[in-house]
């Protein structure tokens, strides 16, 4: 490398702007390398898998490959970004190693945690792209592929305003609707269905036709009792029913939050906790939506084991698995917290950033007892 470095000033955090856009440089023309070549292979392999199945469908052709295409795309460069970062990490910190650069630079005066810096920040710049990405095209993508796949790749018809089947628990009894359409005072249930409990034992099945809200319950229309302990059946034109369900929780659909953008999913989720609907897998899923994307400015000091030591003691390599493995022990981490956070069994602030937290302060170990 043809260039002057001074002797650094321990207390700045670039001392040398020339060699902070020199690594940086490396290090983000070796993630979009990575990551355009796992692309290119792995959506090469999966249109392979998929085609006979999308062109297997009567009317479909070239053009639902390439749709095929653009709609898992954007699902691959989501999924091996973070991954991407890591080996363009580890490849940048061997290429320097190799080279006696991190030699040079810690002759200059520079401490490994600014032989870092720069490398972490452009692994900040690009988590921030990773969440633009996610939240303004992954999410839609995933929603139509999703539709998409479901009906077997056939075209997807066009649905009305109204809501599909719905589920509502009210005190002991359970609700089911067919179909929903309106809202508040207008909200129209179809094909209701009630089972009345008591302390857990069906008591009677209420069917109806129809039902909207009035003063005091629900109002039934066409409506059929079944009463389980007589095994008698009883017809009723109109029945009030003193359901104690809103309408709320008929019209506030679940969300998923890998269709739903960031700054939709929070006013989703005040909707449904004021419908009384459990919210803990949504919120781990917003906290995760900040969380996920900034691991790639965790993967530089993850990989930093590989940059350090000399490179004939004949140990980076050892040094590269090790970075490798920290970095893997990370997504392994990340994954089985936010299953956790789906079980129940974590609370969604801890499922989402506890690896982080707990992975930063490994990497911030192994680096001060080794180099500084």
């Amino acid at each position: 490398m043809a260039t002057r470095l001074h002797r650094a000033a321990p207390d700045r955090l670039f001392p040398a702007p020339t060699l902070a856009r020199y690594t940086a440089r490396m290090f983000l023309l070796r993630t979009l390398a990575f990551l355009a070549g796992l692309v290119i292979i792995l959506q090469t392999l999966d249109l392979l898998g998929e085609s006979s199945r999308i062109l297997a469908v009567e009317g479909n052709g070239e053009a639902e490959l390439w749709r095929y295409v653009s709609l898992r795309l954007p699902q691959l460069v989501a999924l091996f970004l973070p991954f991407s970062v890591l080996l363009a990490t580890l490849l940048t910190f061997i290429t320097l190693n190799q080279n006696s650069e991190i030699v040079i630079f810690k002759a200059a005066g520079l401490s490994a945690h600014q032989i870092l810096a720069p490398l972490m920040l452009a692994g900040l710049a690009v988590a921030g792209v990773s969440f633009l990405f996610n939240e303004r095209i992954l999410t839609r993508a995933q929603a139509s592929f999703d539709r998409w796949k479901a009906a077997e790749y056939r075209p997807v018809d066009a649905r009305g305003t109204g809501s599909g089947e719905v589920w509502v628990r009210s005190g002991p009894d359970l609700v089911r609707a067919g179909r929903v359409s309106g809202a508040g005072a207008a909200t129209r249930l179809e094909d209701l269905v009630v089972f009345d409990r008591e302390e857990d034992r069906l008591v009677a099945r209420i069917e109806a036709a129809r039902a909207v809200p009035v003063q005091g319950g629900w109002r039934l229309d066409e409506v059929r009792v079944f009463d389980v302990r007589t095994a008698g059946e009883a017809r009723h034109d109109t029945l009030v029913l003193p359901l104690a369900a809103s309408p709320d929780q008929f019209t506030t659909r679940d969300v998923n939050p890998k269709h739903t953008a960031f700054w939709d999913l929070l006013p989703a989720i005040g909707a449904l906790e004021a419908a009384g609907k459990p919210t803990d897998r949504l919120r781990a899923e917003l906290h995760h939506k900040v969380a996920g994307p900034l691991s790639a400015a965790l993967m530089p000091l993850l990989g930093a084991v590989a940059a350090f030591g000399l490179a004939r003691s004949g140990r980076l390599f050892l040094r590269a698995v090790i970075g490798l493995a920290l970095g893997f022990a990370y997504f392994v981490a990340d994954n089985f917290a936010m299953a956790m956070a789906d079980f129940g069994n974590l609370p969604p602030v801890a499922a989402a950033w506890a690896p982080f937290l707990l992975f930063f302060l490994v990497g911030e170990s192994v680096l001060f007892r080794t180099e500084e």
